[in-house]
């Protein structure tokens, strides 16, 4: 066990806390839950990095732990028909990536508790119901928005800030900055380049293979339960591929894009988002085999660029050169799902690296680096705090990589 490995396993417990009543701003949760931070940064449960951290702790052979963060999930799916983005009264207005039912699916894996799995069914229909309700266009694709209620104070104003950018100058343009912010919180991508100033009018590619590795893996979880809606989970999911391929599929680059439904046109940024589609099988094998080309602009010294490099990048956070741990596991996945072993292997070593290169010289390891540098990513919008959650559990899932090659 490696210095690096050591420190994440030591460091488990100090990111579990356990607040099972309202308090303040705070959403009370049955269960003990896992925080990002060791520090007292990001003090909440937080939706899609729980599910990458639910990696790490299964690896860590802490089952019971990832199993209490996907019911208190559940719990607060089924409080508000949704997953907020975590748990406080603040993030009421938005959800984030609907990583629950590969969270559901991969404890399911483990226990193979059928009586569970029945109870978290139920959940992950209510959570489909509220993506297709609250978030679904004409296009019939989905997209990130924002709830018009529990709306936190000027998040106008915080859109311009990230931007660098005038405040809005009339009521309309204020209206469309703050849905167009709520939607990059939602998105999980906040802020970034892929969207510009939009990201309430895209369908996004990650959003929507999100939604069909949902439907597929209600189709798995319908066969294990012996349950007779296969067939509606399997045609839901066909449904969308069909339509992801007309909108998201670019065949003359050979890339999937998000779509602008607008202005009905796809966008032109070339993002790891082009990975969701292997990660959850959506792309046909001569697609992946086209996508993964795309490494050639995404790929660098240490690791998986958000976008690729353009004279009119904005320097976001979710732009290049930053690396996120969660996208190196996206395309990761992806790429061994389509058997590029070879390639899967190199991104994990990179990511190794990076993580273990800074922990070296900081004895931390952080929520973002660079990989062009290889240092501590920071941007204009926050400076790059210390972070267990998602580097801990992509960190390990990477070595195990390596250590079975």
């Amino acid at each position: 066990m490696n210095a690096v490995e050591n420190f994440i396993l030591n460091n488990w417990d100090a990111t579990i806390r356990f607040h099972p009543n309202d308090e303040g701003t705070c959403v009370g949760l049955p269960k003990p839950y896992t925080v990002p931070c060791i520090s007292d940064k990001f003090q909440e449960m937080y939706y899609w990095d729980t599910y990458f951290t639910n990696v790490g702790l299964i690896l860590s052979g802490r089952l019971d732990q990832a199993k209490n963060n996907v019911e208190n999930v559940a719990y607060l799916i089924r409080k508000f028909g949704y997953m907020p983005n975590g748990n406080r009264t603040y993030y009421l207005s938005r959800s984030q990536p609907p990583f629950f039912s590969q969270m559901v699916r991969e404890v399911y894996e483990q226990t193979q508790d059928k009586v569970w799995l029945a109870e978290m069914y139920s959940v992950v229909e209510l959570e489909y119901r509220f993506w297709m309700e609250k978030r679904l266009t004409d296009t019939g694709l989905n997209r990130y928005y924002g709830n018009t209620e529990n709306l936190p104070e000027d998040v106008a104003l915080e859109l311009t800030q990230r931007f660098g950018i005038e405040a809005a100058q009339n009521d309309r343009e204020y209206a469309h900055y703050t849905q167009c912010m709520q939607a990059f919180c939602e998105s999980g991508w906040d802020c970034n380049s892929r969207f510009k100033l939009q990201a309430h009018l895209y369908n996004p590619v990650d959003l929507n293979a999100l939604l069909y590795g949902l439907e597929s893996n209600m189709a798995f979880f319908a066969d294990e339960l012996g349950k007779s809606d296969r067939k509606l989970w399997t045609d839901r999911a066909n449904a969308r591929k069909e339509k992801m391929v007309c909108l998201l599929w670019d065949s003359d680059d050979g890339c999937y894009y998000d779509y602008q439904f607008e202005a009905g046109k796809r966008g032109k940024v070339v993002s790891a988002a082009a990975f969701y589609p292997l990660m959850f099988g959506v792309a046909e094998p001569e697609n992946a085999a086209r996508v993964v080309k795309k490494l050639s602009v995404l790929e660098q010294e240490y690791g998986i660029a958000a976008t690729a490099s353009y004279p009119d990048n904005l320097d976001l956070q979710w732009d290049y050169p930053h690396g996120w741990a969660c996208l190196q596991y996206i395309v990761i996945k992806g790429l061994l799902r389509y058997g590029y072993c070879k390639e899967a292997h190199r991104i994990a070593q990179k990511y190794c690296a990076v993580v273990e290169k800074n922990y070296a010289t900081t004895q931390n390891i952080w929520e973002k680096y660079d990989t062009v540098s290889g240092g501590i990513s920071v941007t204009k919008e926050y400076e790059s705090p210390q972070m267990m959650g998602w580097s801990a559990g992509v960190y390990l899932y990477c070595r195990r990589i390596l250590e079975n090659e």
